[in-house]
């Protein structure tokens, strides 16, 4: 099986955009703690969906998350109402992790860990400690694989979303979910990233989340896709 066409890079693949982004969100929260920056694919209500899927789950309440590209941390926020086991998001974007951290302790939810890492070239030994050596039962990624797919780097003479399925391997406890939305990458696609050899065949589909469809020339489709998969 094997990996889809490469995206044409853009400016939403660097770390300059991102950084520059966080810096403004930063500031527009401190003015008014109400504007806690965007929640990616928020049109298509992708967030409640994609914890209305873990719900049906069995997961335990003691569920641990790891959120891979957390932005404003929205998505771990959402979640302490159902799991309030140990959450932690990290972003390679230290202006991220201010938001983040500042946009918990507006809401009291300090418990939830934020922390600066890049998920290509980071040292695994930040993330993987203590009772998560073995990783996580929740991985999740919302836009960040999206993200990496649009940056022109390349290390070992591979563009960094060729290296991205094999990171998070490591990441997913054995038994444990990979749960990621795209507006880039079909279902098809994303299987194939994540299934085939760029994984190792570590994961297996286990589910997909729906939503809102539309046709146009006789084939339909949807705009964003979210597919779980497990680690065998």
């Amino acid at each position: 099986m094997s990996s889809p066409d490469h995206l044409t890079p853009s400016e939403l693949g660097t770390k300059e955009y991102w950084n520059t982004l966080y810096t403004r969100e930063l500031t527009n929260h401190t003015s008014n703690p109400a504007d806690i920056g965007t929640i990616w694919f928020d049109d298509s209500d992708a967030e409640t969906k994609m914890i209305q899927f873990l719900n049906t789950l069995p997961l335990p309440q003691d569920t641990t998350f790891l959120d891979l590209g957390c932005g404003n941390g929205s998505i771990l926020l959402s979640l302490r109402e159902d799991f309030p086991g140990r959450a932690l998001g990290v972003d390679y974007s230290p202006q991220s992790i201010a938001l983040a951290k500042q946009v918990a302790s507006s809401k009291d939810l300090e418990d939830i860990e934020f922390r600066e890492w890049d998920i290509i070239g980071g040292s695994y030994d930040a993330v993987l400690t203590d009772a998560q050596k073995d990783g996580w039962d929740v991985v999740l990624d919302k836009g960040t694989f999206d993200a990496i797919s649009l940056s022109e780097q390349k290390e070992q003479g591979r563009r960094l979303c060729e290296l991205y399925p094999r990171r998070v391997v490591p990441l997913v406890k054995k038994g444990g979910v990979f749960l990621v939305t795209s507006c880039n990458w079909t279902e098809e696609e994303l299987t194939n990233w994540f299934t085939g050899e760029d994984a190792g065949g570590a994961f297996v589909v286990e589910g997909r989340v729906e939503y809102r469809t539309f046709s146009f020339g006789g084939v339909k489709g949807q705009t964003i896709s979210t597919l779980c998969f497990r680690r065998v």
